[in-house]
């Protein structure tokens, strides 16, 4: 074994670790910081896929984006300590027979699929293509895209600052 094919499935068992607790925590900030390591998993098997740009965007927006936005909500909301979070589901023994049912189900699956070897492909950088993109062939939209930004940014600003009386 390789050490990108090792490194692979470290971050492989560190994704799926990581969603593990973020399904069976009972800590909701344990489960947020947990969410934020399985988000930057996926985005290093995106860098192992050679899908730089996805990995990146992955990193800014759901890491830098959306668990800044959980955490602020969940520590914004001072009553979330107080209710007591259970799970009495009664269906667990069927939930346990759905998933043996789909693990059997996916196992013969992939034992009895022939796999055809794909061939070699070449790292190709796609952020530089993408950006190339936005500069030529498509730099109209790009533009009207980063118009209706700006008059959003404009519009926010307008209607959150506070009118000054005389």
């Amino acid at each position: 074994m390789d050490i990108a094919t090792a490194l692979f499935y470290l971050v492989a068992i560190i994704t799926v670790g990581s969603a593990a607790v973020v399904a069976f925590s009972r800590n909701i900030i344990y489960s947020a910081f947990s969410l934020m390591g399985t988000f930057a998993g996926v985005a290093g098997i995106y860098v192992f896929l050679g899908a730089d740009f996805v990995a990146a965007v992955q990193l800014l927006i759901y890491v830098g984006g959306i668990l800044v936005l959980i955490l602020f909500a969940v520590m914004l909301t001072h009553r979330i300590t107080d209710v007591e979070i259970t799970n009495r589901a009664a269906g667990r023994i069927p939930a346990l027979l759905a998933i043996g049912i789909f693990i059997f189900l996916l196992v013969q699956t992939i034992r009895e699929t022939s796999w055809a070897k794909a061939k070699e492909i070449l790292y190709a950088p796609t952020t530089a293509r993408i950006g190339d993109l936005f500069l030529e062939n498509y730099l109209l939209p790009f533009e009207l895209a980063s118009l209706v930004l700006l008059a959003a940014l404009i519009g926010a600003v307008v209607l959150s600052r506070k009118e000054l009386r005389e």
